[in-house]
Formats: C-alpha cells, sequence, structure tokens
C-alpha cells in the first residue's frame, strides 16, 4: 500500500523534467544549471497542482449542481451576460461552446427542466428567444463556484503589478506554446 506522503512525491515526480524526459531529448537542460532546473521543476509542479485543483473544483460544482461540464459552461456564460446586461440567444450559447444548434437545443431543454434557465420571446424577432438563468440557479452558482473562482482575484490582488506582467506574460506564452493549432501531429 502507497502511503499519502509517497503518492504525493510520485504525484510531484510526474512534473519534474528529468523524470519525463531524462534523456533531453524534448527539453534542453545543458545551459541551466541545478538549481533552474530544480526552480523549474517546482513551477511545473506548481502548474500541476493548480490543473489538479481546477479539476477538483469543477467536479464538486458539477456534483454540486448536478449538471455536466457544458452545462455549467452556459450557466457561466449566461451569468455573464446579466451581468453586463445582455440578452443571449441559443446561438449566442452555441456560439461560446462551440457546439450545434440541435446540441444547444438538447442541453437548453435540459437546464429547463431541471429549472436552471427560462426562455421567452425575443422583443423584435420573433422566431428567436431569449435564455435567462433563474434566479436560484444564479443565487447557487455565485455562492458555491463562483465564490471559489473570486480566490484567483484575490491570489491575483496581492501580487505587486510588476510580478503580475511577469505571471501574464509566462501564461500567455505557455497557452501559445502548448497552443494544438500551431501542433503538427505525426501520422501513424
Amino acid at each position: 500500500m502507497v502511503s499519502s506522503s509517497n503518492a504525493r512525491e510520485v504525484d510531484e515526480s510526474l512534473y519534474r523534467v528529468e523524470n519525463s524526459d531524462p534523456n533531453s531529448e524534448l527539453v534542453d537542460r545543458s545551459n541551466l544549471s541545478a538549481d533552474d532546473i530544480a526552480q523549474i521543476n517546482r513551477l511545473m509542479v506548481a502548474m500541476g497542482s493548480l490543473r489538479e485543483a481546477e479539476d477538483e473544483l469543477t467536479d464538486a460544482s458539477t456534483r454540486y449542481m448536478k449538471l455536466n461540464k457544458t452545462d455549467m459552461r452556459a450557466l457561466h456564460f449566461l451569468i455573464v451576460c446579466q451581468h453586463r446586461g445582455v440578452s443571449a440567444t441559443p446561438g449566442d450559447i452555441a456560439a461560446h461552446l462551440g457546439i450545434t444548434t440541435a446540441s444547444t437545443t438538447k442541453l437548453l431543454d435540459r437546464l429547463a427542466r431541471a429549472g436552471h434557465i427560462t426562455r421567452e420571446p425575443h422583443p423584435s424577432d420573433r422566431r428567436a428567444l431569449l435564455i435567462h438563468i433563474t434566479p436560484d440557479t444564479h443565487r447557487a452558482a455565485m455562492s458555491t463556484v463562483g465564490k471559489q473562482q473570486a480566490k484567483r482575484f484575490e491570489v491575483a490582488a496581492r501580487r505587486t503589478p510588476e510580478e503580475r506582467e511577469v505571471i501574464i506574460s509566462f501564461l500567455e506564452e505557455t497557452a501559445r506554446e502548448l497552443s494544438v493549432t500551431e501542433q503538427t501531429w505525426a501520422a501513424d
């Protein structure tokens, strides 16, 4: 049986470059000191821990709200629309989620049956509908998931402007480098 401290060490070792790339086939470390590598490994472990915390939050929120991830993304979109004073249509939701109109109809039917949204006729386009989140769902989402997500802002607010710029640059560059749209995948 693996103890929790041993499991944590194994989990952290997953993010250490020397364990994933022992022969420097992927990452050239020849110009980095041992201290640089150790610090970068700590950064990779921290990024992995953030991803795990985000996954745990997503899982907890979907269980609490009894919804799937796409449903939760749709509700978040509707909350933001409401806060901005913008009405959302099914087409807006489909575009935001990157799903078909048929999938959007199924999603909206599911959310309406569960009492999370209302639909009303569009005031100027009789073929269109406006979608709104219900007050109870809005309140539940804000007091749980929203409250947890707000902690990100609090952490960022504790950084200096200079620190935030470094973090922004790092995250933007990492996102660009990881983007699958720029990756060429080898055919099997």
